[in-house]
């Protein structure tokens, strides 16, 4: 039976998150949602890791507490938007995860991530990010204010300097139905500021 090299967004996402997030390490879920990066950024971590888990709405927290079941010990769940994160977390991370659009399953479609607070939380991510470490975005379109978060997204991390950052786009070109695709950003040197190129 052959291996599958090309997986899809999310599966690649974790591993890529898989290959730099160590046992023992902080790391973020920027957008709980269901609970599903939470409880995989909780299996990375081990017993003496953290893991922040941000979402606006109560029940994507309450979700992804359930989901978490006796690994709710190693996770913080918080209530607030992650462009808040700062006033949060006060340590290096080993990596971040966002899964950008609507709650799954949810019956209010309308509640949906922005681009102004997305940007800003992978502005202060990166800062906080070990050098080696990875921040995964996976990106949705196909829903009311996707496109604008996805050309605002891709704006601004085409500013973020090359010796800081290496930044790839990664997507499965023959999917229907507005597929998602991946923005991976791995931070190549320690700063604590992030540099901005002009475009």
């Amino acid at each position: 039976m052959s291996k599958i090299l090309l997986h899809r967004v999310l599966p690649f996402s974790k591993r890529l998150i898989s290959e730099t997030v160590f046992p023992g390490e902080t790391v973020v879920d920027a957008t709980a949602g269901n609970g599903n990066d939470t409880l995989f950024l909780a299996e990375q971590v081990g017993t003496e890791g953290k893991v922040f888990a941000f979402d606006i709405q109560e029940a994507a927290i309450l979700a992804t507490a359930e989901r978490l079941g006796d690994l709710t010990a190693r996770t913080t769940l918080i209530l607030d938007s992650h462009a808040n994160v700062d006033q949060y977390v006060d340590e290096p991370i080993g990596g971040a995860m966002f899964n950008l659009g609507y709650l799954p399953y949810a019956n209010d479609k309308s509640i949906v991530t922005k681009p102004d607070s997305t940007i800003t939380a992978i502005h202060k991510l990166l800062g906080m990010l070990k050098k080696g470490g990875i921040i995964t975005i996976s990106v949705y379109d196909g829903h009311d204010g996707g496109k604008e978060e996805r050309d605002a997204l891709l704006d601004y991390v085409k500013t973020l300097h090359q010796a800081d950052v290496h930044v790839i786009r990664y997507e499965l070109l023959n999917q229907r139905n507005n597929p998602p695709f991946l923005i991976a950003i791995e931070k190549v040197r320690d700063f604590d500021e992030v540099v901005q190129i002009s475009k």
